[in-house]
């Protein structure tokens, strides 16, 4: 059943929501109170009395009659702590179980979905004969996500429930609705997937002493054979972060700090809920893990000690994201020396032919990461670049040897790799295979040789997506939302706009609306074919529902649909460059640490401007590219800059509007 999006599922005094100021808050899926009853109930076996009235916040009565089962739909993907409130009981030895799955898959009386490598994990069991009154999950036992939860009794007795509540966990740091930022456009479809990706980071930021749902990783593996009746136990109850509040890669799973998952997350939580704090907290857990020779971790401890390469860079991607969406330059100072040591480490893999040869297989678990693979290269291409304006911001100058090595990568990389007769790179000299991330990433960081090649490999990659969305054919039959937000990026930077918005509708949109998800947050991965099989995976019932790699678009619309980049800390330097593709109006904007980034403008169906404003803090400086308009931008104090092919520079901070010629 499809719910209606401004729908939840409290009292109307819990549903009043404060006015922030923040447009556009009816698409917020965050919940107006971290008390949560069920909305609906989805499925009753066996004998149940008035089990609806568990569904209102004022509580009920209903009565279970030996063994029975309802199911409760919550809406949309939540995250928390049951509570049970017992009236009576027939029996001492009454239980009642509780099961939760994000995925209507696998609702079940007998187990949740998974967070093992094998198996389900087990009801939680409440010794409800004990006596009227309250139950409550243990700390641990925080369930960071699920849209569908079972109540289960397995005995004779008569128990009577008089309330079921969670109490909503996740982003804990925050006012769940009090969102900086908003995005809206004649698209009702990529409105509702950019608050889905902002709804996707909440719920994976978490209380960092809830950290690790993998207690079992080395022990439960894809080889055990673990079927029901047997279950896995499951708790989460490591601490992952100082802090009170830190973003992870999955709500349910793995609730770790995942460097290449923030690649993707930062970005659109910057834009969203701009909680810096949480990410703040993930980067120096990762810098405070650094190795003596400089590597950074695979993922925060207590996860296995891999050497990733790619991670490893993205530790580094994450330090220079941060800064620019943060301006907070005494942190970069303080870990400037860690980060040029990290550096220092990637470095170290360059051979003599200009490219570095990677010898560690762990990714983000596509398969035959190794050699002179054009993912890798091209990621380290583009931290090069970073570093360089890292570098100018903390010395005042930037690196001679790492401009010589990152020329030498360009060089080798289109010279080894480039495979002209597909109009794509090749995951290495020694393959056949061209995959989805290292085209991707060579576009992104401007790898490419010519802007008619970077519209070549766009052309390439949008000619290879299937019926559910973006192939990733380096792992198997997988469609990647991380690699996917990527591409999405690619499009938009190969002038290609058009094709990024379509990628959005075809990919996010299943991932959004296709009724085995949650309808509210976005899945880690899933097949060609759309089955919800994720290829590096064996159980497909851990596949993470949650998981904040793919919430890509929540930031590409913002950056490149709305225009709205920042070129300098905090944007003190800026960029507003509009790419509506078909879109015909977008109001959209963001705020860091110096104030608004917003814009407002309608097209007509040919393309033309009919209206357009937009607003950067004042004390900043920018360009803007309206793509060939014609016109004068009037600052709201009178200033008149006369476009030059859609152009100007230099422009300073405040609120501009676009003046048509034909006016």
């Amino acid at each position: 059943m499809r719910l209606p999006w401004s729908a939840w599922l409290l009292s109307p005094a819990l549903l009043a929501v404060a006015c922030y100021g923040v447009p556009y808050n009816e698409y917020i899926l965050a919940p107006a109170s971290r008390h949560l009853v069920p909305f609906e109930v989805l499925e009753v076996n066996g004998s149940v009395t008035n089990p609806s009235s568990l569904t209102q916040s004022t509580g009920g009565n209903a009565t279970f009659n030996g063994p029975a089962s309802v199911t409760f739909d919550f809406g949309r993907n939540i995250a928390g702590i049951v509570s049970l409130d017992i009236g009576s009981s027939s029996t001492r030895d009454a239980f009642i179980g509780v099961t939760f799955t994000e995925s209507s898959l696998w609702i079940s009386s007998q187990a949740c979905d998974a967070t093992a490598d094998s198996g389900l994990d087990s009801p939680l069991w409440f010794p409800v004969g004990r006596g009227a009154g309250t139950y409550t999950a243990d700390k641990k036992h925080n369930r960071g996500a699920f849209r569908y939860m079972t109540l289960v009794t397995n005995t004779t007795a008569v128990v009577s429930v008089r309330n079921v509540q969670i109490n909503y966990t996740a982003a804990p740091s925050q006012d769940l609705r009090a969102y900086t930022g908003y995005f809206h456009s004649n698209d009702e479809l990529l409105n509702r997937v950019w608050y889905a990706g902002a709804y996707t980071n909440q719920i994976c930021t978490i209380d960092p002493s809830t950290g690790d749902a993998l207690p079992f990783l080395g022990i439960i593996s894809s080889d055990s054979n673990i079927t029901l009746p047997e279950t896995n136990p499951w708790y989460s109850n490591y601490t992952i972060s100082n802090g009170s509040s830190t973003l992870t890669d999955g709500a349910k799973r793995d609730r770790l700090i995942w460097p290449g998952d923030m690649s993707i997350a930062l970005e659109s939580v910057s834009v969203s809920t701009a909680d810096l704090y949480s990410v703040r907290t993930a980067l120096e857990t990762l810098l405070s893990q650094q190795r003596s020779d400089g590597r950074l971790p695979y993922a925060s401890e207590p996860f296995l000690d891999l050497v990733s390469y790619t991670y490893h860079l993205h530790s580094l991607i994450g330090v220079s994201y941060y800064y620019r969406h943060s301006g907070d330059r005494a942190w970069l100072s303080k870990y400037w020396g860690q980060y040029q040591k990290g550096l220092q480490w990637a470095l170290s893999s360059v051979d003599n032919t200009g490219l570095a040869n990677i010898t560690a297989s762990s990714d983000w678990l596509r398969f035959g990461m190794g050699g002179h693979n054009i993912e890798a290269n091209a990621i380290l291409y583009f931290v090069l670049n970073e570093a360089q304006e890292l570098s100018q911001a903390i010395n005042n100058h930037t690196n001679a040897n790492w401009t010589k090595i990152a020329s030498g990568i360009k060089s080798a990389t289109n010279k080894n790799l480039w495979d002209a007769n597909n109009g794509l790179y090749k995951d290495n000299e020694t393959t056949t295979l061209h995959p989805q991330d290292g085209n991707a990433w060579a576009i992104k960081a401007n790898l490419t040789l010519s802007t008619n090649q970077s519209s070549t490999i766009s052309s390439a990659l949008s000619s290879r997506w299937g019926n559910y969305g973006a192939p990733a054919p380096e792992a198997a039959d997988a469609v990647s939302p991380f690699i996917g937000g990527f591409e999405i990026q690619a499009h938009f930077l190969a002038n290609q706009p058009q094709k990024a918005l379509d990628l959005i509708r075809l990919q996010w949109g299943f991932m959004l609306d296709d009724p085995r998800m949650t309808n509210s947050t976005f899945i880690e991965g899933y097949s060609t074919d759309g089955t919800l099989h994720y290829a590096p995976y064996t159980n497909d019932a851990r596949v993470s529902h949650a998981h904040g790699w793919s919430t890509g678009p929540t930031a590409a619309l913002s950056f490149f649909a709305a225009g709205l980049h920042l070129t300098g800390p905090a944007g003190a330097t800026w960029r507003f460059a509009p790419q509506p593709g078909d879109l015909t109006s977008v109001d959209a904007g963001y705020t860091t640490a110096l104030g608004l980034f917003s814009t407002t403008f309608k097209r007509s169906e040919n393309g033309d401007y009919q209206e357009l404003t937009f607003t950067t803090p004042q004390g900043t400086t920018g360009d803007v590219d309206l793509a060939g308009a014609e016109g004068t931008l009037v600052s709201a104090d009178g200033e008149r800059v006369f476009l030059v092919k859609g152009t100007a520079t230099g422009i300073t901070g405040g609120s501009w509007n676009l003046e048509v010629a034909s006016q």
